[in-house]
């Protein structure tokens, strides 16, 4: 499955020429031109990684950045003209994870992308984890010890464990449980996490957290 990135950019030749490029470096790309409604996006759909204008109507960049943050780990390439110091830090500082100055060399932006991703996602795999999973035998151990599973459960828990720290809407989750995608309401996913989570306290502890309106995640858990 590609990667998704949003990019938020009311620029239209910008915003087509950075869509073009991501396409044709194998992502699945949505375009926002407008800041209002790019964190609701987020929050619904939990893209890989966002492309952040700084400049932009109703709402700035940063302070799209800063309610994102809210909610979402989601990485964060913040995309701007204004090249002084001072921005460069306040955009780190609500919470992006790149820089990005115009005019730019859209092949350098999508080599960024892609090193965002690397980074989060070797952050994930160096962090040891006490949840074991044998794809092989549909087994889950917990610190050694066997934990009773259905499939769809090791298929929910196989979908957060691969991106400690990353929200996954519903949709995903059914996504990944269901894979003949059978339509399923909110509500059977929202009792299998239930169930799953039920499971892990009993084994002494519960990494899986929800995140109104948008889903679940697996937190970084060591240990």
């Amino acid at each position: 499955m590609s990667q998704h990135i949003l990019i938020v950019e009311d620029e239209p030749k910008i915003a087509a020429l950075l869509r073009d490029y991501l396409v044709n470096g194998g992502y699945e790309v949505t375009v926002i031109d407008n800041g209002a409604s790019a964190a609701d996006w987020v929050r619904e759909h939990a893209p890989d990684a966002v492309l952040l204008d700084v400049m932009l109507p109703a709402q700035s960049g940063l302070d799209v950045c800063m309610s994102i943050r809210r909610f979402s780990n989601v990485p964060i390439l913040m995309v701007t003209a204004r090249v002084e110091e001072i921005d460069r830090l306040l955009g780190l500082e609500f919470g992006a994870d790149d820089y990005i100055c115009k005019p730019f060399s859209p092949r350098e932006v999508v080599a960024r992308v892609k090193a965002v991703l690397r980074r989060m996602n070797a952050v994930a795999q160096s962090v040891p984890s006490p949840i074991e999973l044998d794809e092989a035998r549909f087994e889950v151990r917990v610190r050694g010890q066997p934990m009773s599973v259905t499939p769809v459960e090791f298929r929910l828990l196989k979908k957060l464990i691969a991106q400690p720290g990353r929200v996954f809407s519903r949709q995903q989750l059914m996504d990944a449980a269901y894979r003949d995608h059978r339509i399923v309401s909110d509500r059977t996913v929202d009792s299998h996490v239930k169930n799953l989570r039920r499971k892990l306290a009993d084994a002494g502890f519960d990494p899986i957290t929800s995140v109104y309106g948008v889903g679940y995640r697996l937190g970084l858990i060591a240990e």
